[in-house]
């Protein structure tokens, strides 16, 4: 694994034709646009009307670009509370999840390097001093982060490279309906209790993030007011 810019002190000079923060929005477009796969410091010149090698006056590598990048992008993400410790991690987790779909490329680059920008670090702070205030500790603490963040990236990751291909709701819906008449013929059983025809996602992301809040509330002290949320 590269190293990554947030564990040495890189401050450049800069220069008035580019900055830093003119590069990160610049990154972030071209993810936008093109996704991890195709971004290359080249096609961030290029977009940004520049020398490929002027960029190096303000980054080290490509893999500072991308961590600054998706630092950027967490900080859309509110830092502040939300009252209790469950209402502050369904706003951040919901929120978590707008980012990942307006931003597609986020779910992939948050699996390959450490969140320890300070924008990642203020919300990881924040959810996890949640936890802790609530009652949990040591390692039912980390399991409980985990999971909500297992969660999170596995149904935004699923969701984004659903839409990637089928691109539009009435697509969606016409899936489903062969999907439903498919499982009326073969296996009616399934049919009848798989909802194959429910495309609300949104509701489908809020009922998961329910069950899995509830499963942490039973784990915090007994007789907790806080277990409560």
């Amino acid at each position: 694994m590269a190293e990554t810019i947030w564990f040495r002190d890189d401050s450049r000079p800069r220069k008035p034709r580019l900055s830093r923060e003119r590069i990160v929005e610049g990154a972030v477009a071209l993810l936008d646009a093109e996704g991890v796969a195709g971004f290359s410091m080249r096609a961030l010149a290029a977009r940004l009307g520049a020398g490929t090698m002027s960029l190096y006056e303000y980054v080290r590598s490509k893999e500072d670009v991308l961590d600054l990048a998706l630092d950027e992008v967490i900080g859309e993400i509110a830092p502040e509370p939300a009252g209790s410790w469950r209402e502050t991690l369904l706003r951040q987790l919901t929120q978590s999840r707008q980012v990942m779909r307006r931003h597609p490329w986020v779910p992939a680059l948050t699996a390959t390097r450490p969140l320890i920008g300070p924008n990642a670090l203020a919300r990881s702070r924040l959810v996890y001093t949640a936890l802790a205030d609530a009652g949990l500790s040591g390692p039912v603490l980390l399991a409980a982060v985990g999971a909500l963040s297992s969660y999170v990236n596995g149904f935004v990751a699923s969701e984004n490279i659903w839409w990637a291909k089928v691109r539009t709701p009435a697509a969606d819906a016409e899936i489903r309906e062969r999907v439903v008449a498919h499982l009326g013929e073969h296996v009616s059983d399934l049919g009848r209790i798989a909802q194959v025809d429910n495309a609300d996602f949104d509701g489908q992301f809020l009922l998961g993030l329910d069950l899995v809040l509830d499963g942490i509330t039973t784990r915090l002290p007994p007789g907790s007011q806080k277990s409560r949320g």
